[in-house]
């Protein structure tokens, strides 16, 4: 059996980002182009782009080593001169997971802010109370981002939420981005387009090697005149690559063959979501796609215990979030619940006081 057929990823449960390049994605290199990418010279690469492009309906693309590339680059495209803030949830990728990119890259002030229902940014009760107007007022950093993440912790951020917001950010002169990495798994989910959601965004960044499976990539996407400055942004950061075609021609498979798989995780997840609602086990979240998050301070439980118990069970855990995706055994799917039930029967009778933050997850369970 071939490595690329037995994935170490099928015991996996640190996150969606460990699947391995299947044989169909390695296959695909052979007929990769290998022009200059740099360059904007290869013919692979550029049918990446304008796939993921026309999937978004939007004019032009840009292939971004990493969601933080082009996260990063896109937001800096949108900034002109500072003070200026970027708004966005305290949990989000582009605020808490990329080295603090936002201060460093774009001159901006953060303004992150908890979500008064605990599961997504509202207009009325969190956006409009702390909103900066550009009204000349010299004290303030006016807002002119608004960065929203979809999935976020694997929560569904709801369509019509998302057009209020986009509707006051028109009117307001406000650019709005999108940090979507998982919006694969959100469509999945709800059956909204891609192209539906791209309606109402600025910008929008693709992960290509996180729930899809890719070994590497993110694509952005928004107007053509928005793109040509992105790529100018990715070149600055050290973000060019020459024969950018092996990379493409794996994640343009990775698009085609994994996307419909992408539904049964979601109901992996949700099993084992409810599994704990049925013995108590409570979650910080509720569980819309492929993540579940365990409230290891209100469970009691011992992150340390869990992880060792999955390695016990042969499986691999980390911190509260439980993630899934396509290369998953069923052994190891039937495991994980094994080991919850266990940690949770445990922390009745020897609760953990210490601290809930595992040493490779801070406070949100987010690796990466």
């Amino acid at each position: 059996m071939s490595a690329f057929e037995n994935s170490p990823a099928s015991k996996e449960f640190r996150s969606d980002t460990f699947t391995s390049p299947t044989v169909s994605m390695v296959n695909a290199m052979q007929l990769a182009t290998l022009g200059d990418s740099v360059y904007n010279e290869d013919e692979t690469t550029i049918a990446l782009e304008k796939k993921v492009a026309k999937i978004a309906d939007k004019p032009a693309g840009l292939y971004c080593v990493s969601g933080t590339l082009s996260n990063q680059i896109a937001l800096r495209c949108h900034l002109f001169q500072p003070p200026h803030s970027v708004l966005c949830d305290y949990r989000s990728h582009v605020y808490v997971h990329e080295a603090g990119g936002l201060p460093t890259l774009s001159q901006a002030m953060v303004q992150p802010i908890i979500p008064k229902n605990g599961i997504h940014l509202t207009l009325e009760d969190d956006i409009l109370p702390v909103f900066i107007p550009d009204d000349g007022e010299i004290h303030g950093a006016p807002t002119k981002v608004i960065s929203l993440e979809n999935t976020l912790h694997g929560m569904i951020f709801p369509l019509d939420e998302i057009k209020k917001i986009s509707e006051f950010c028109k009117a307001n002169d406000v650019k709005l981005h999108l940090d979507g990495a998982r919006l694969w798994n959100a469509s999945v989910e709800t059956g909204i387009s891609i192209a539906e959601y791209g309606k109402y965004f600025d910008s929008i960044s693709l992960c290509l090697s996180k729930t899809l499976g890719a070994p590497v990539g993110s694509v952005l996407v928004g107007e053509s005149k928005f793109i040509l400055k992105a790529n100018h942004f990715k070149k600055q950061n050290g973000g060019g690559i020459r024969q950018a075609g092996i990379l493409t021609s794996m994640a343009s498979v990775a698009i085609d063959e994994n996307l419909p798989k992408l539904k049964q995780t979601h109901e992996w997840a949700k099993e084992l979501g409810q599994l704990c609602e049925e013995n108590g086990i409570q979650l910080e979240h509720p569980v819309h796609t492929n993540f579940v998050f365990l409230d290891l301070k209100a469970t009691k439980i011992d992150p340390d215990l869990l992880e060792r118990l999955g390695k016990e069970e042969g499986i691999v855990l980390g911190g509260s979030r439980i993630a899934y995706h396509y290369q998953l055994s069923k052994e190891s799917r039937e495991s994980v619940k094994k080991v919850v039930l266990e940690a949770f029967e445990s922390a009745k009778k020897n609760p953990y006081v210490g601290s809930n933050v595992h040493k490779f997850y801070n406070v949100t369970g987010e690796k990466n």
